[in-house]
Formats: structure tokens, sequence, C-alpha cells
């Protein structure tokens, strides 16, 4: 029963253990002094995570599998389209600095490529990891061009080339993707024992992403906690995310269910 109600509520309970872990860790006085190797230690974890439940989530997926389908193309568009409308808005329309953050922020909801965990989730709910690995892989590639083009229009004052913002959203992403997805094709090919023996632990990915997701909570806390804007403004850009994002998932479920993948769909 205990088991069940976890596996059904792991998503809030993960958020509530990192921000109850960071408000425990913040109080405790001999905590501080380490800090500098926590922040190195989160660093180092979070990738790591990452890795391993792409690494035991791709055990499943062919490479044959691995193909652009339409209803990519259509999520693509919108996310181009709804940057390019957002980012019009903030150049030609004056407006407060307040609300010039705002919708700043719903831009980046807009143009974020897929979380490269969302194939974890995907295949957990019976989804095609596959087909969101696709995905994922495509909207990095979005984002690695839109916004080295749009962001400098937005804040002119970015003194980076777009080849540099190019090659560091690449640089940062596709190791990450990539690396998990050859070690699993390397290991089916060359060392199946190897390969059948993890393929096993499959399952072991949903609870890794469980724990990415209270550290990434924890760190969302703590950023929060040390922020200097008023509180309002925090709200309206926490609005502005909730809308854009249950606009994306909405979409996405439609557009998706349209080609037969709802649940790739939405989670895309």
């Amino acid at each position: 029963m205990l088991v069940r109600f976890i596996k059904n509520w792991t998503l809030p309970l993960a958020m509530l253990a990192g921000t109850l872990g960071y408000f425990f860790f913040a109080d405790i006085p001999f905590v501080a002094p380490a800090k500098p190797y926590v922040n190195v230690l989160v660093a180092f974890l979070t990738p790591l995570l990452i890795f391993s439940q792409l690494l035991l989530t791709f055990f499943k997926v062919e490479v044959h599998e691995l193909k652009p389908k339409s209803w990519h193309g259509w999520l693509l568009l919108f996310q181009t389209v709804s940057c390019l409308i957002v980012a019009v808005l903030l150049v030609c329309c004056p407006m407060e600095e307040v609300y010039r953050e705002v919708f700043e922020g719903a831009m980046v909801c807009l143009i974020c490529p897929t979380a490269t965990a969302a194939a974890v989730i995907t295949g957990k709910l019976g989804g095609s990891a596959s087909s969101l690995t696709t995905y994922t892989l495509l909207s990095n590639l979005l984002a690695a061009v839109a916004v080295p083009l749009v962001f400098p229009l937005v804040e002119p004052h970015a003194d980076i080339t777009f080849f540099v913002a190019f090659l560091k959203i690449l640089s940062k992403v596709f190791p990450l993707l990539l690396c998990p997805f050859l070690l699993a094709w390397f290991l089916r090919a060359f060392v199946p024992k190897v390969h059948h023996f993890l393929l096993g632990f499959h399952d072991a990915a949903f609870y890794l992403w469980a724990v990415a997701l209270a550290i990434v909570s924890g760190q969302t806390v703590r950023s929060l906690v040390n922020s200097d804007a008023p509180i309002f403004v925090e709200l309206l850009i926490a609005l502005a995310g909730l809308i854009t994002c249950c606009i994306q998932f909405y979409l996405g479920k439609r557009i998706g269910g349209h080609y037969g993948e709802r649940i790739s769909g939405g989670q895309a």
C-alpha cells in the first residue's frame, strides 16, 4: 500500500522532499562551512543521475525507431512561432521592466527544449520513449539555433556571438543525451550479457528521476530564497510559466493524440 502511494505521488513527494531538505540543511550550522563542497557535489550528482536514468531508458530503444514524425514538426513550429511572437512584443511594445521580466520568463518556457528526463516519464506512462527521445534531440537543436538569434534582440547587451552561444548550448546538452544512447547501443551490440543484465533495472530510472527532481527542487527554492526580486514579480513569473506550460501540455496532447501518440506528445 505504501509502495503504491509513493509510486502514484512520486512527483509531489520529490518536490516536497527537495523543498524541505533545503530548509532543513540551510538551518544546520555545520553545513554552512561545507557549502562550496555541497555545491560541487550537487553539480556532479545531477548530471550523473540524468545520465544513469537515460542509459537505463535507452536500453529499450532501437536505433531504427529514432526517426522524426509529423507531430514533431508541429510542436517545433509552435515553439518557434510562439517564442517569436513574445520576442516581437518585447521589442516593439514599450513596457515597464517588471513586465518585461515576466514576458521574458514566458519566452524562456516556450523555447526551452524538452527535459532530458522526459523519456523516462514517457516510458513509465506507456508512451514511446524512442519518439520522445527524437523530439528531445530536435527541440535541443531548435533551442541552440533560436536562443542565440532571438535573445540578443530582446536583451541587446548580450556580448556573445551566435556561434559561441550555439556551441555552448550544444556542449551542455548533447553529451548528456548522446553519450548514454551510444553506450546503450555499444552494450547491446558488443556486450549483450551486460546489456541484458542492466535491462532488468530499467524501472530504477523512474526513481533516479525522483532523486534528481528533489535536488532540482532544492536548488529552485534556494534561488527563490536568495532572490532580491519583489514577491509579486516572482508570482507573475510563476503564473506566466504555469500558463505557457499548460498551453504546451494541452497542444502536445491534442497534436500527439491526432497521430496516435497522445502521451508522448503531452510529455514533449
